[in-house]
């Protein structure tokens, strides 16, 4: 993409996610994506002074998870809309060790080697230009590094794909082998990718501008999120 339609691209982001942050969706997140973020966190392992950087936090719900598990490291949240960092930061006042910041991924306002793990929930499949924006992830990742991106639109849960007509701004439909040939590409290596499934129970009659039936529901759950890995190399 130009610079010119890269610029244009992160602006309809901006705009489409700061009216989710005034209707209250930012906070709505934690509660949507808390299963899946939980089967993720698993796999994880931290030590207490890492520091860890959270791609599309929207307002900070993730962000707070994992200061929690840094007591002595920095967990940076970044999000494209103004309106989820303002709530975000409001929100997070007290928490020494946690911060937000409004940028996009393709341009990461930060020091090169700098993070231990990167995360992003539910916000890749908007990345204007993915290549770019792991490019600027795995800059900012230390040598030995790891970044998980997770997601629940992907070409294999077909469950999904209607979300596509009926979000506000363009996205990327990608399967996991695909979303791995990205990372690597990037200069990440060791890609992998796994599902991470939602065992939450379905309510009965549940209909949703997302799932027009309690069923649908099920069987994207059922389906599981996109998880998919990989790490900075470290120096021969």
């Amino acid at each position: 993409m130009k610079e010119q339609e890269l610029e244009q691209a992160e602006a309809r982001l901006r705009e489409e996610f700061n009216r989710w942050a005034q209707a209250g969706r930012g906070e709505e997140m934690a509660e949507e994506h808390a299963a899946i973020a939980a089967g993720m966190l698993a796999q994880m392992t931290f030590a207490p002074n890492d520091k860890i950087l959270d791609i599309g936090c929207g307002a900070g719900w993730l962000c707070g998870i994992l200061a929690d598990k840094v007591p002595q490291g920095q967990v940076v949240g970044m999000d494209v809309a103004d309106e989820m960092v303002r709530r975000a930061r409001h929100r997070y006042a007290d928490r020494v060790n946690l911060m937000f910041i409004s940028a996009g991924a393709g341009d990461i306002p930060w020091d090169d080697n700098f993070f231990n793990h990167a995360v992003s929930v539910e916000s890749a499949y908007y990345w204007p230009h993915p290549p770019q924006a792991l490019v600027e992830i795995l800059r900012v990742l230390q040598p030995g590094g790891t970044l998980r991106l997770l997601i629940n639109l992907y070409k294999e849960n077909v469950y999904s794909h209607p979300w596509r007509e009926k979000l506000g701004v363009p996205t990327h439909l990608l399967s996991g082998d695909e979303w791995c040939e990205l990372l690597e590409q990037a200069g990440f290596h060791h890609t992998r990718h796994a599902r991470v499934p939602d065992l939450r129970p379905v309510p009965a009659g549940h209909q949703s501008k997302w799932f027009r039936t309690a069923e649908e529901l099920a069987n994207f759950r059922r389906q599981g999120a996109l998880l998919v890995y990989g790490e900075k190399p470290s120096p021969l």
